[in-house]
């Protein structure tokens, strides 16, 4: 099982990047895949959720970003997708994604995740 994050950037505040995440190896749509982030200096956050497409894709954000994170999948290309909009500077942060491994699942407690992919460096600021 292996995942990489990509798509991080600088990004002024307010901006808008969007993350993938891709697998290789595996279909991505069977799994629950999370993302996270760690800031410097801080604990790494599980930030948002999308179950697996044999679940009910069912969709999580907790309440720092809600109603600026999307998180979304393309089967078809394999990736699942963080949509990033009116980011500000308090999001900076490195950004991962995992998954628990487990086919069919529906989002896992943040103690399950075991799979994880490098992650990609988000930087908000003027």
């Amino acid at each position: 099982v292996q995942l990489q994050a990509s798509g991080g950037g600088l990004v002024q505040p307010g901006g808008s990047l969007r993350l993938s995440c891709a697998a290789s190896g595996f279909t991505l749509g069977y799994y629950a895949i999370g993302w996270f982030r760690q800031a410097p200096g801080k604990e790494r956050e599980g930030i948002s959720c999308i179950s697996s497409s044999d679940s009910d894709g069912s969709t999580y954000v907790v309440d720092s970003v809600k109603g600026r994170f999307t998180i979304s999948r393309d089967n078809d290309k394999n990736t699942v997708y963080l949509q990033m909009n009116s980011l500000k500077p308090e999001d900076t942060a490195v950004y991962y994604c995992a998954t628990d491994g487990s086919l069919g699942s529906g989002c896992p407690p943040v103690g399950k995740y075991a799979y994880w992919g490098q992650g990609t460096q988000v930087t908000v600021s003027s």
